[in-house]
This record gives C-alpha cells, structure tokens and sequence, in this order.
C-alpha cells in the first residue's frame, strides 16, 4: 500500500524542482553555477528518495 501524500506530495514536487534548477536556473547564474546545480541535483536526488520511501510505505506493521 503506497502513501500518495509522500509520492504525489512530496517526492515528485522536489524532482521537478530539483530539475528546473538545475536545467533553466544553472545557465542563467554565471558566478554560482556550480552550486546551483549541485543544490537542484541533492534536491532532485531527495525527490526521488522520497518517491521511492513513499511507494515502500505502510501504516500497519509488519508482525512476525
């Protein structure tokens, strides 16, 4: 049973975020391009974690 909170409202805000910076924002900044696009990266990259723990999620536990 997956959370749709944390994919849809969660992970998949952040990897859009997360590419934007790093595709349309990076070109546009001379000085701090690298950090910028490090920054939209680790953002795209938790997006995805996210994504992926929200999909592994459940609200039972598992009992043995």
């Amino acid at each position: 049973m997956a959370s749709k909170a944390i994919t849809l409202g969660v992970g998949i805000p952040m990897i859009v975020v997360g590419a934007l910076m790093a595709w349309l924002w990076t070109p546009m900044e001379s000085i701090y391009q690298n950090q910028i696009e490090l920054i939209g990266a680790t953002i795209g990259i938790l997006g995805i974690i996210f994504f992926i723990a929200g999909l592994f999620y459940r609200k039972d536990p598992i009992l043995h």
